[in-house]
């Protein structure tokens, strides 16, 4: 039964591939310009500019496909982060570290889009504050110490976060300098941190970072759900209760034992993040992170299915239509990542998704 099922997937993401490839929206003229090598067809000018492209760019950066989209909920609540070069810090031996981040806002968009702004700001700060003598010792040390500094990067970033979340109206005003009402809005966040030799994941809610590593889909973040026997036995301890109420939720409101904001349900529900560490290897394919618009209907298994059949090697990228030149709207020419992204947002659409789906794909062959 387990090998016809694993037959079933790898039949229904070829055939979805399949399904997905658009029509060649370039002329023939279009198509000589571009086995000149002039690749690049300028169109007419808008207020975001616009390139199309027709091949895949080889390049030193991280190559990553990425979408959001309000599926069938009436509201975007979600964001996506991409921060490539983020910062090179000293604990990394100069090399680049690069950041990607789903949130998934629950109540409101304004803590995701506070997110989106603010959250790299703060690990940029925290990496920035690690002295001089603290580098020196991690330099010199072992894993443990790397980690363990990674750590509290991470979890500082997260709590400062949460105190920017709590204190900043939904006008935009900090620690309520305005006439409005604090936001009572919450939501899970899931970061990945990309370097050279090392994937670092905290996360903080229900999105979900996943690893491709030789065909096999190893889950990077446990989703931080009221009902988990851990979570349960914390929320219990807080003097909170989790009420069966349209699924599992803290005091019946929301359906995540933890996330950044949401002032009422503290201290039971708390902005710690669960951090971590796994080392990059060669037969890594792509890591996806996703909001639980995906999630909800579709197996970490299959995900990573879909996704290695878009990146393998004989499937070539779409020649898409224009890419928009914007913070999460994938990556500036069509790519298999891209293709990747695209596709697990539709697969989710028609598996009738109830709520947000946001997705990032990065190729971690060619990263």
């Amino acid at each position: 039964m387990q090998g016809a099922q694993k037959k079933e997937n790898r039949d229904e993401a070829s055939r979805l591939w399949w399904f997905s490839q658009p029509i060649d929206p370039l002329t023939s003229k279009e198509k000589k310009q571009a086995a000149a090598g002039r690749a690049r067809v300028q169109l007419p000018r808008k207020e975001k500019r616009v390139v199309e492209t027709v091949c895949e760019i080889p390049v030193a950066e991280p190559v990553f496909g990425s979408m959001s989209v309000s599926g069938r909920s009436r509201e975007m609540e979600d964001a996506i982060s991409v921060r490539i070069n983020l910062f090179q810090p000293e604990v990394n031996r100069r090399r680049p570290v690069h950041l990607f981040g789903v949130f998934d806002g629950h109540g409101g968009a304004h803590v995701a889009a506070l997110c989106r702004e603010r959250m790299h700001v703060l690990i940029e700060e925290e990496l920035a504050r690690v002295d001089s003598t603290r580098v020196s010792s991690v330099s010199g040390g072992g894993e443990a110490e790397w980690e363990e500094m990674w750590r509290g990067v991470m979890k500082r970033s997260y709590e400062r976060m949460d105190e920017v979340a709590m204190g900043t109206c939904a006008c935009g005003s900090e620690w309520f300098k305005c006439g409005c009402h604090p936001m009572q809005m919450a939501l899970g966040g899931g970061c990945a941190v990309l370097s050279p030799e090392h994937i670092i994941v905290a996360n903080c809610g229900d999105s979900r970072a996943v690893l491709s590593r030789g065909g096999r889909a190893i889950p990077l973040s446990v989703d931080h759900k009221p009902d988990r026997s851990d979570e349960l036995a914390r929320i219990e301890a807080a003097g909170g209760r989790v009420i069966f109420l349209n699924g599992a939720r803290v005091e019946g409101i929301l359906a995540m034992s933890r996330a950044i904001g949401d002032k009422y349900l503290k201290p039971v529900v708390i902005a710690e993040p669960e951090i971590t560490f796994t080392k990059r290897e060669p037969e890594d394919e792509c890591l996806i992170l996703a909001s639980d618009g995906l999630w909800d209907v579709l197996s970490s298994d299959l995900a990573c299915q879909v996704a290695r059949e878009c990146l393998r090697e004989k499937n070539p990228p779409a020649k898409a239509g224009p890419q928009i030149e914007e913070e999460g709207a994938g990556a500036l020419y069509p790519s298999r990542s891209m293709l990747a992204a695209a596709l697990l947002t539709r697969l989710a659409l028609g598996r009738r998704s109830a709520d947000n789906i946001s997705v990032i794909v990065v190729d971690l062959k060619r990263s």
